[in-house]
């Protein structure tokens, strides 16, 4: 993710964690940070479903995708998903 508005690492943090915040709540995924840590205006995000059903998780993981999008400030770059 892209976050060019940002100004320092404390507002990126604080921009990351409202949105996993409500990733999480919305959609039940483990979901966190994962690099670039220490950049201002980068994150890379990993989120995890479990199913039993390779549908549903793709449909959680494509809303997850949407809501990133979505977030005002937040520029989404390469997305990768992989499927066990």
């Amino acid at each position: 993710m892209l976050l060019p508005q940002v100004s320092s690492l404390k507002e990126k943090r604080r921009i990351i964690k409202s949105l996993l915040e409500r990733i999480r709540n919305d959609f039940n995924v483990s979901i966190a940070e994962v690099g670039e840590n220490d950049i201002h205006r980068r994150a890379i995000i990993g989120a995890a479903t479990v199913s039993n059903s390779t549908g549903f998780s793709d449909k959680v993981i494509a809303g997850v995708i949407r809501r990133i999008e979505a977030h005002p400030g937040v520029v989404l770059g390469d997305v990768e998903t992989v499927a066990y």
